[in-house]
């Protein structure tokens, strides 16, 4: 595995495409799962643990990594199930989510593959809301599931979801109550997080589960003679998304000449310089790093108010 994610680098292409690559991994048993290589930064053979006294069972412990103390998740035990064992023969795909750097423990790694968003599907309806699936693709005819890491650090490391005192005056709510806001995303724990910050400010929101369903949303409202640029203020829009991710949502938004005024913020758990040159390239209002409630509620009061000064 020391030569696996050589190339990540190599990778940033994919973005803008519709496209991904899947880290495939096991962990009891024959399912396999998949996470995204561009937020993978190392695999390595499971290292030598030390337990952190009141921490959640899930974390089997923390490792000293190239100069860092990282914690261990046993994605096992994370998912409901039983926890990894004999995890000295295991690997441990080092993540980096939401600015914060962790481990999963998982008890086997096989390989990259190359996916087209659109073979990317959500998960079947009728499962709980407990099932920490966020997806579901077939690679060589077998079942891979993408397991919704949001909410199994939202349960594990919870973080601060309320806005700071001091953000949201009277003046601010009184005014917010006059906007829209369209939320996109894959993740339940992040369409809450987003729509409660949101809501808490004043705005109204629409929330929806991925690019290809916004997309169509919105074409359906433009096709009835709705102005999207009155009606919606602006779309907060995840980037990693079945069917259609962020970048694809966003150009297809810059392309069609009804849509392409709307304020577009990418809101995303992915890390890495590249956003930055994505968001140019797709013609995105804007980049935030998940979940900062002070950063988003300030993003959308600036946003809004800068676009009364433009009408005034």
């Amino acid at each position: 595995m020391a030569g696996v994610l050589e190339s990540v680098n190599q990778r940033t292409q994919l973005v803008g495409e519709n496209r991904l690559e899947l880290l495939l991994f096991r962990l009891n048993g024959k399912q396999i799962y998949g996470i995204n290589v561009f937020k993978v930064k190392e695999v390595l053979q499971c290292p030598k643990l030390t337990s952190m006294p009141h921490s959640s069972s899930v974390v089997r412990g923390v490792a000293h990594i190239r100069g860092g103390t990282i914690p261990i998740l046993d994605l096992g035990l994370a998912t409901g199930a039983s926890p990894i064992e004999n995890i000295e023969h295991c690997f441990v795909i080092i993540t980096e989510y939401n600015r914060r750097i962790q481990g999963f423990l998982v008890r086997g790694v096989e390989r990259i593959v190359n996916m087209n968003w659109s073979d990317i599907q959500p998960p079947p309806k009728g499962l709980s809301n407990d099932n920490y699936l966020t997806a579901v693709c077939q690679v060589d005819k077998e079942m891979v599931e993408i397991i919704d890491v949001e909410q199994i650090l939202s349960e594990v490391a919870p973080t601060r979801q309320n806005i700071s005192d001091g953000i949201v005056t009277e003046d601010v709510q009184r005014n917010a109550k006059q906007h829209h806001i369209l939320i996109v995303d894959d993740s339940s724990v992040a369409r809450k997080q987003i729509k409660r910050c949101m809501e808490d400010v004043g705005f109204a929101t629409t929330v929806l589960c991925d690019g290809k369903e916004a997309l169509t949303y919105l074409q359906n409202l433009v096709a009835e003679n709705v102005d999207v640029t009155e009606h919606f203020s602006m779309v907060i829009s995840d980037i990693e998304m079945p069917e259609m991710d962020g970048y694809t949502l966003t150009t297809a938004i810059r392309n069609d000449s009804r849509l392409q005024d709307l304020f577009i913020l990418l809101h995303t758990s992915l890390s890495g310089v590249f956003n930055e040159a994505m968001v140019k390239k797709v013609g995105a209002d804007g980049f935030l790093a998940k979940f900062q409630p002070d950063e988003l509620a300030r993003i959308a009061i600036e946003t809004v108010a800068a676009q009364e000064a433009a009408e005034a």
